[in-house]
């Protein structure tokens, strides 16, 4: 997992070097880039500039040691998810009942030091109740659907998602089928059944549990996984996710609050945390 991991860096790095995309580290860094990109809205006969990266991890397996974690912050990783599938190093994860291990509080000491964002998605209930009573820095759930809506281990309950929002935290959609709309079978081919409109009833059940738009947002887990065989039946393309402003300004939502949702609490949320370390 650390050689795998070390890989992928070394290919977002020379990304980077290539003007592919643009690394991401710091509050400087992501507000230059945001004005870079609106400038170029406003004008749009100069060179678009290319897309901003800002390096995840979802296990912090690849991590063989916490006191690492200096190496890997000056490497570029700024958002750490301890656990995926299963019993992980740090972390239970999702289908398992285990809590954080003696390494997974020391990561989460290790990642207060360095402010580095918590991602709750995939932890195990065990482990998420654990993890924010251990750890006093920014907290996301990066892909993260309602188990209010749909019921499995994977989604996060009404008290979690609220515990997330007292944290002023975000929640990004998932846009896997399964955790779309219950009794969605893999394999199946009826993938007609999921649309952006059910999507939207995730965003919307956040926005209900907090009571306003500030803490839903895009997941989308669009990586690779899967196709569209597994994902809402209108989703072809990434463009398609413009599509969700229109079903959201249909459900009542005004142009500011979709506009927070689209990507107004990601840019807060990252802002809040890096402000941390400009003296904001």
């Amino acid at each position: 997992a650390h050689a795998i991991a070390q890989g992928q860096l070394a290919y977002y790095h020379a990304l980077h070097a290539s003007g592919e995309v643009r690394l991401i580290k710091n509050l400087t860094e992501l507000n230059d880039h945001i004005n870079t990109w609106t400038q170029w809205e406003s004008d749009t006969q100069q060179t678009q500039p290319p897309p901003g990266l800002i390096i995840s991890m979802e296990s912090a397996d690849p991590i063989m040691k916490p006191n690492q974690l200096s190496a890997w912050k000056e490497a570029g990783l700024r958002i750490i998810g301890p656990a995926h599938y299963g019993p992980g190093r740090y972390a239970g994860g999702t289908s398992t009942e285990l809590g954080l291990t003696p390494d997974g509080l020391a990561l989460l000491r290790e990642m207060s030091q360095h402010n580095l964002i918590l991602d709750l998605t995939h932890l195990s209930d065990e482990a998420f109740w654990q993890a924010l009573d251990h750890f006093d820095g920014h907290v996301l759930a990066s892909h993260n659907n309602c188990r209010a809506l749909v019921p499995h281990q994977r989604q996060f309950d009404d008290k979690q998602i609220q515990a997330i929002i007292e944290r002023d935290g975000v929640i990004g959609a998932a846009f896997d089928n399964w955790m779309i709309r219950p009794g969605w079978v893999r394999g199946a081919k009826d993938n007609e059944r999921v649309s952006l409109e059910h999507v939207v009833d995730h965003i919307e059940h956040v926005c209900q549990l907090a009571g306003n738009a500030n803490h839903a947002a895009i997941g989308s887990d669009l990586d690779g996984g899967f196709g569209r065989e597994q994902s809402p039946s209108d989703l072809d393309t990434i463009a398609d996710l413009q599509k969700l402003v229109e079903i959201l300004t249909k459900r009542g939502y005004t142009t500011d609050n979709i506009s927070l949702i689209m990507h107004g609490n990601w840019l807060r949320l990252l802002q809040n945390a890096w402000s941390r370390e400009s003296g904001g």
